[in-house]
């Protein structure tokens, strides 16, 4: 279960990531405001939702307590 809670994180911050330099990319080779919009909010969902999926894995990890 920590090796899940590590790498959901990292992989959702690298999808949206990609995601985002993608279609910000066309947006910007197409000069379509649309997908630039949408590229940067993918880019900045990146770096919010990466960071919080790891602190709130790392808040709720069992202890020695729990088991």
């Amino acid at each position: 279960m920590k090796t899940l809670a590590r790498t959901g994180p990292v992989i959702s911050f690298v999808f949206c990531c990609l995601g985002g330099a993608v279609l910000l990319l066309n947006g910007i080779d197409k000069e379509n405001g649309f997908f630039c919009g949408l590229g940067l909010f993918f880019v900045g969902m990146a770096f919010y939702v990466g960071p919080m999926l790891w602190l709130v894995a790392d808040k709720h990890r069992p202890t020695s307590k729990d088991k």
